[in-house]
């Protein structure tokens, strides 16, 4: 994964605990950029690096995703 996309998706965190939807519109707020299909395919990925953090939130009727200080720490990997 892209050192730079990492980072620009921990901007749109900040210190917040957000759902999918909001993540898209964020990115959409801040880069003028809107997703393609697969951005939980790219958020589950992120996941499962340890790059961020997600869980199934009954009261937000879906995904809930968040930045913390570990996440923030992992080593970035160029993967191409």
């Amino acid at each position: 994964m892209q050192p730079a996309f990492v980072e620009y998706v921990w901007l749109i965190f900040g210190e917040d605990k957000i759902p999918t939807r909001e993540v898209e519109i964020r990115l959409y707020e801040l880069f003028d950029y809107k997703c393609p299909d697969d951005l939980v395919k790219s958020l589950m990925k992120m996941r499962s690096l340890g790059y961020l953090k997600g869980e199934v939130s009954v009261e937000m009727g879906g995904w809930v995703w968040w930045v913390d200080e570990e996440c923030r720490s992992a080593p970035v990997r160029n993967d191409g």
